[in-house]
């Protein structure tokens, strides 16, 4: 459904000034005495998230002064949008250094709400964007956007594996692209033996979902993301607390799909290859154990040494399928992986690992270029012998608790040929922040969009 954030025109939008402390002397001079005065009154200095509301002589709002602090963080925009009970706005003065592509998002991200369960109290603001250019970019990554934090933040009963299904075919109807299934049993026929181990258990069967999209004399871009619907952690069980928010462990799935919208979207020359690994790790008697030696799609034998990582299997099937059928120019997965990487970076922060120093490269830019944090992490081959297993190829998680969001980047690469790939091990959350309630979050998406959009268009 067409987000309602943006529109081309307004008879009557109310103006919004965005204001740094960089310019706030020279912004204030440049009022009339009547707004320098309430200004004054209110003491506005423009720290980050400072507002006021400026009426006419009548009483009635005439513009919004909005501080933006020193200009770095322009996503707390956020914190206006998030707090205004409907209207129509426009941008009358921006500061200079501030980026509207950034602005639109951060709009888009306080105007959202996951309405799903319960009405919205008031209807979303309205940011009127006159330049059709611009105004259909930041429709199709606020719309983006808002279906990756819809599907994360929708509970498992509402979102299982046939459910998430769905979602891909309705993208692909939309976009004109064909869509293969397995399902359960099929999945050995097929040869997706750790997608069908992990997810056998469940009520909802597993499955293996590829979108296929695009001229196929083009470059090839796999996308890939983790679809756990919901991750007990198996007969490793997790604990209540930590048990919580598994709702959100398909946020790599997510992810990919929105960035695959992205590619669509943009009508970007790729032939792109969506791959979609679909399971929930439930406990029942069929439930796969630690102990257990699983083949995979590329032949290594993995040795479970906790169920709990889960991931990473289903991921290693669907990164072998995805270099079938022609080498990818460009590999991407998002997955929300290990929790070692929250403790390394922290809720913001989203690693990512790849052996391509030109691809690493573009992606620090891009992270810089769309105020979307992302840091490069080593794929440490010392590391790899704690994999290492007395009975298999090896096994699916380390020998003690260190390196974790290595060592489970390490167990990708066992999976990987293509030269240019890169894992984003997001959390797909995020603490309550810019007037925003604790959920769902894109991490990496538009790093990665524009890494993307630089490299093929």
């Amino acid at each position: 459904m067409p987000i309602t954030y943006f529109n081309a025109a307004n008879d009557a939008p109310v103006p919004v000034d965005l204001v740094t402390t960089v310019v706030l002397d020279d912004y204030l001079s440049a009022q009339s005495e009547y707004s320098g005065e309430i200004l004054k009154s209110e003491g506005f200095g423009a720290k980050a998230g400072e507002l006021v509301r400026l009426p006419d002589m009548t009483g009635h709002l005439s513009r919004i002064v909005f501080g933006m602090g020193d200009g770095s963080a322009p996503l707390g925009l956020a914190a206006l949008s998030s707090g205004l009970k409907g209207g129509v706005y426009r941008f009358d003065f921006v500061s200079d250094g501030l980026s509207l592509p950034q602005l639109y998002v951060a709009w888009a991200d306080g105007a959202y709400k996951f309405d799903r369960y319960k009405a919205r109290s008031s209807e979303a603001p309205q940011l009127v964007i006159k330049d059709e250019a611009e105004r259909e970019d930041a429709l199709r990554m606020g719309e983006s956007i808002e279906l990756l934090r819809n599907l994360v933040n929708t509970p498992a009963q509402d979102l299982s594996p046939s459910l998430l299904q769905a979602e891909i075919a309705e993208l692909a109807e939309a976009f004109g692209a064909d869509l293969k299934t397995v399902v359960g049993d099929d999945l050995l026929e097929e040869n997706y033996p750790m997608i069908h181990a992990v997810g056998r258990a469940a009520d909802d069967e597993p499955r293996f979902m590829e979108l296929s999209w695009g001229d196929k004399s083009k470059p090839k871009l796999a996308i890939v993301g983790k679809g756990i619907t919901f991750d007990t952690g198996g007969l490793d069980l997790k604990t209540g607390g930590y048990m919580r928010l598994m709702k959100k462990d398909m946020g790599g799935s997510a992810h990919a799909i929105a960035l695959a919208r992205l590619v669509m979207a943009h009508n970007l020359p790729v032939y792109l290859k969506l791959c979609v690994p679909a399971a929930e790790n439930a406990i029942g008697a069929g439930a796969f154990r630690p102990g257990d030696v699983l083949s995979s799609r590329k032949g290594l034998t993995v040795e479970i040494d906790n169920t709990d990582a889960e991931g990473r299997l289903v991921l290693g099937d669907a990164l072998t399928r995805a270099q079938e059928e022609g080498e990818p120019d460009l590999m991407v997965d998002f997955a929300t992986l290990t929790g070692a990487a929250r403790v390394a970076m922290g809720p913001e922060v989203a690693p990512f690992y790849t052996d391509d120093d030109e691809l690493a490269d573009s992606i620090a830019s891009a992270s810089k270029s769309v105020a979307d944090p992302a840091w490069r992490m080593p794929l440490w081959m010392p590391y790899e012998s704690m994999l290492a297993s007395d009975i298999a190829d090896c096994q699916n998680s380390a020998r003690g608790p260190m390196g974790g969001s290595i060592t489970a980047g390490l167990f990708l690469k066992k999976f990987v040929d293509a030269p240019s790939w890169v894992h984003w091990d997001v959390w797909a959350w995020r603490n309550a922040k810019y007037g925003n309630p604790e959920g769902a979050a894109a991490q990496g998406l538009r790093t990665m969009f524009e890494v993307i959009k630089t490299r093929y268009s």
